[in-house]
């Protein structure tokens, strides 16, 4: 089995294009799993807190989601079916109906996309643009890529991204704060009025970064107040990952639309759009996707909505979420290495510094959210924001430019303990500006005796990097600034 193994990653690197990424970072074949853990065909287990970027809720293989699967295919029924009624797809949409907040879905329409979150995004914005005649879109967001390709693809039409909250810094969250609400604030802004304005309730790619939930009703209101229609994309805080089934119940907002992807179709690739019936004005044929309609993944998602909600896995989730986030703050967040420890539910981040800053707390954070200065700045010389606001602006840019080693050294050490973990049978994945925050995703099904597991092998992996005790993969060199505590009783999951 072990030249088995060796020659399909051999064969997988040689054959594939430069495209991959996971496989880079994680030289593992697969050949079984079953919730939080993974066998290779070498042999080796691991804890999988990747889990499929957020798309196992419920962990891989599991048997309500089996079970589902196999109806479907005992049954005989269509797996193709393009967007035709069928039993299958009634009982997913009564489901997911069942799950949103009321105030959308006593209004909602439900649209099928294609089988990626990306889909339904340009879905989402098309959507707004046709509904209010307008063209512009912002994005309070991180994951700025796909409006930024829709905007290219669609001619004339515009895109404006400005980052809510890069990091954790209280003051830049501020100053962000005020520049997206300039933005939205038309037409003293001088910008044009959006079609509609996209967020995440957590920034998952940006670097785990939770939206304040009062941050969340301003934007409401000012959205609200302008008549812009408000897209909140739940590709990856969906289905109880953050505490609740959907994340902005944490705020009490009521989005105009919603897009939702990854953990709805129950590990199958599924994307759909809620929007309010208003803006129902499309007409057939209007983004079309010959695979608006797997059966298989509309099974598998009803299976899962349904377990999560009657078993209050969002519930678990912030439980044992906030549970993690202590220790973890308690642990690793003492190395000099780590520049915070932050997330909601079972939405957790490591982030790591590099520079002569690092372990300084906030300050110290390697310019991770110092892009927001930069916007921050062009709006104060539009007279939005005060002299004594623009000092704070000017130092963000000045902490940005003063260590331009620190985000490739705070990646170089992210990196390393990623490495580490996987020695050690973990699985994690980077994300982050740099890619210089480690992302922990376990299923909502995780047990308290596997988060200590987990918590064990991440802090092992931690020490090893910021003492210099790498096995041969990473930095080579230590940071410093370790807590010594390397006893197992120190670190009891509790």
């Amino acid at each position: 089995m072990r030249d088995g193994y060796e020659g399909i990653l051999r064969r997988h690197a040689v054959r594939e294009a430069a495209a991959r990424t996971y496989a880079r970072a994680l030289p593992i074949v697969p050949v079984r799993a079953r919730g939080l853990t993974v066998e290779g065909a070498d042999g080796r287990r691991y804890l999988d807190c990747a889990s499929g970027a957020g798309a196992l809720v419920l962990g891989h293989n599991h048997p309500v989601v089996l079970e589902a699967i196999r109806s479907v295919l005992d049954s005989g029924a269509p797996l193709h079916a393009y967007d035709l009624a069928t039993p299958v797809r009634d009982a997913f949409v009564t489901e997911l109906l069942r799950t949103l907040p009321p105030g959308l879905a006593d209004h909602a329409r439900v649209r099928f996309c294609g089988p990626a979150g990306t889909d339904a995004v340009e879905a989402a914005l098309q959507l707004v643009r046709d509904a209010t005649g307008r063209t512009d879109c912002t994005g309070l967001t991180d994951r700025t890529a796909r409006t930024e390709i829709l905007a290219l693809a669609g001619g004339q039409r515009g895109v404006t991204t400005v980052v809510h909250q890069a990091s954790g810094d209280a003051v830049e969250g501020e100053l962000c704060s005020l520049w997206a609400e300039f933005a939205l604030d038309a037409p003293e802004s001088g910008l044009p009025k959006p079609a509609g304005v996209l967020l995440e309730p957590v920034q998952s790619d940006g670097g785990v970064v939770p939206v304040p939930d009062d941050w969340m009703r301003r934007i409401r209101h000012t959205t609200a107040t302008h008549s812009i229609p408000l897209i909140v994309d739940e590709t990856e805080t969906g289905v109880g990952r953050t505490g609740a089934f959907w994340a902005v119940q944490h705020s009490g907002v009521i989005p105009d639309v919603m897009v939702l992807s990854k953990a709805i179709g129950g590990s199958l690739p599924l994307s759909v759009i809620v929007h309010r019936d208003d803006l129902d004005i499309h007409q057939p044929d209007a983004h079309v996707s010959e695979f608006r309609g797997n059966q298989l993944a509309m099974a598998a998602g009803t299976a899962t909505l349904t377990y999560v909600r009657e078993n209050d896995l969002a519930g678990r989730a912030a439980d044992i979420g906030a549970r993690m986030l202590g220790q973890l703050g308690r642990s690793v967040g003492e190395f000099a290495c780590v520049g915070d420890v932050r997330g909601r539910g079972l939405m957790i981040g490591v982030e790591f510094v590099g520079g002569e800053g690092a372990g300084t707390g906030t300050g110290a954070r390697s310019g991770v959210g110092a892009g927001v200065a930069e916007g921050a700045r062009a709006v104060a010389g539009k007279g939005a924001v005060t002299e004594y606001q623009g000092a704070f602006v000017d130092r963000a840019v000045e902490s940005r430019h003063k260590s331009p080693s620190a985000p490739t050294r705070a990646a170089e050490l992210a990196a390393a303990v990623q490495q580490e973990c996987l020695r050690r049978g973990l699985i994690v994945e980077l994300t982050g500006h740099h890619a210089n925050v480690v992302r922990l995703l376990p299923p909502l099904t995780i047990t308290d005796e596997q988060a200590g597991a987990v918590l064990d092998r991440l802090y092992d992996a931690v020490e090893a990097v910021a003492r210099g005790q790498t096995g041969g993969s990473g930095t080579g060199s230590g940071v410093g600034g370790g807590s010594g505590r390397t006893g197992r009783a120190d670190r009891r999951f509790d």
